[in-house]
């Protein structure tokens, strides 16, 4: 018995090791892709101004919807943040389609997302994801403009404009009114750009952790048969509609969303889902978990069960039209990898470009902890739960504590630091104060935060 119990014991481990090598070889095929993609977003991020965003998004027309899909498309592609920035545009007069459409490029439609997913699956997953999130955007707002209307999205946008925090700076404003060509010529310009692409990679560490290691287990121990079960297999159309539908319902339950779902992804495809459902379940990482109860908590439960049955059926009809375009264009994979990622390290491309863009990273890292000294910061706060850089003026969410006033990327953030502040503010970095500002504000100690919304 006891030997049974041994070598048991040893096999489990044996799985726990491989398991866990196949998630560091995904992260060493993709680390220079996501320093590239991220420090490309945060470059976009600091150069180019928000306050259009605010202005432009009245209702959803084509031009609206378009003008949302491209402030998306140069926004952060974390989730969270995506969600965030919804709700505040919502709260401050955007048409609630519009602000949707905002969330679903900012997820769908980025260039870190491209890249990794060239390097991971293939190119022809990247074009999938920016065909295919076209495709869902004009369901969206099709389809949104009937459901995504009425008494309660009015009720949820009145909410919101009533809790909505007076983030306003003066510093921040005039810095987002200088041209972004003035900017590109000034080392504050590329501090800000370096502090925002830390700030992300912060923000969605745990994500990728969590992606990474349950792709990895997923490749190494989930046999086929358990695949074949979930997922249809030969049976035409009939296939390819269960296989839409149901990579979002996996999306759900993994609990991973923004760039976190690509090594998932590339676990499913490895598995033998349908190339449409590996697309559905790329789109779906909005209707993660996590994320849904954000929905609950900013909208009301019927307005977030709305949401999801609106982005379910839009991902999945996307994910279909997706795979019918690419079928008849001849460029789906017809070849499923026997290893996700290679048994070993060599010296390749990809060996290189790590190395490369190591240094890239050591350099950004370097002008993120200098960004005061190279004239950076000024206008911006550190979310001391997430690490995400955010702009003092379009703060989604304020507290203030121990006669200190914080600025926090979301509501969830500012939930987190309600319920203990003392932690954040003992872990947050405390940056010398610049031209009479700091990332933390003094004023008058007000009332605790709320523990559910962090609002003093």
């Amino acid at each position: 018995m006891n030997q049974i119990l041994s070598v048991t014991g040893l096999s489990a481990l044996g799985d726990v090791g491989r398991g866990l090598e196949e998630a560091f070889f995904m992260f060493w095929e993709t680390a220079w892709a996501l320093v590239l993609g991220f420090g490309l977003s945060g470059a976009v991020q600091a150069f180019v101004s928000r306050q259009a965003m605010q202005a432009k998004l009245g209702d959803h027309r084509p031009a609206s919807i378009a003008r949302a899909s491209g402030y998306g498309m140069v926004s952060s592609s974390c989730s969270y943040a995506a969600t965030a920035m919804a709700k505040s545009l919502v709260a401050k007069g955007a048409d609630f389609v519009a602000a949707m459409v905002f969330m679903f490029a900012s997820t769908n439609l980025v260039v870190e997302l491209g890249i990794v997913l060239v390097v991971l699956i293939g190119w022809q997953f990247a074009a999938a994801e920016f065909v295919g999130g076209a495709i869902m955007i004009v369901l969206l707002a099709l389809l949104g403009a009937i459901v995504l209307t009425g008494r309660r999205v009015e009720a949820a946008r009145s909410r919101l404009s009533a809790a909505s925090s007076d983030g306003n700076d003066e510093s921040a404003e005039a810095l987002q009114h200088q041209p972004w060509s003035r900017r590109l010529r000034s080392r504050s310009g590329w501090a800000d750009a370096a502090s925002y692409t830390m700030a992300d990679l912060t923000m969605l560490r745990r994500e990728m952790l969590v992606g990474y290691l349950i792709a990895g287990f997923l490749a190494v121990l989930v046999p086929a048969g358990v695949w074949n079960a979930v997922f249809l297999h030969g049976h035409g159309t009939w296939t390819q509609v269960e296989n839409v539908v149901v990579g979002p319902f996996i999306a759900i339950i993994s609990f991973v969303c923004s760039i976190g779902n690509v090594p998932l992804a590339a676990a499913l495809w490895h598995g033998g889902i349908s190339f449409g459902g590996v697309v559905s379940f790329i789109f779906a990482d909005l209707i993660a978990m996590p994320l849904l109860l954000i929905y609950r908590k900013f909208y009301g439960g019927h307005l977030a069960l709305r949401l999801l049955a609106v982005f379910w059926a839009v991902m999945a009809a996307a994910g279909l039209a997706t795979e019918a375009i690419f079928t008849a264009a001849g460029i789906v994979p017809t070849v499923r990898p026997l290893r996700v990622v290679p048994e070993h390290v060599s010296l390749d491309y990809t060996t290189v470009l790590n190395i490369v863009f190591l240094v890239v990273f050591t350099v950004l890292y370097w002008a993120y902890r200098n960004r005061e000294r190279l004239g950076g910061g000024t206008g911006y706060a550190i979310d001391p739960v997430c690490g995400m850089q955010v702009e003092r003026a379009n703060a989604p969410a304020t507290a203030t504590f121990a006669a200190q006033r914080f600025f926090f990327c979301s509501d969830r953030c500012a939930s987190r630091f309600g319920t203990d502040p003392a932690r954040f503010v003992t872990a947050a970095e405390a940056p010398e104060p610049m031209e009479g500002h700091s990332d933390r504000e003094t004023e008058p100690v007000g009332e605790p935060p709320d523990p559910q919304s962090g609002r003093p």
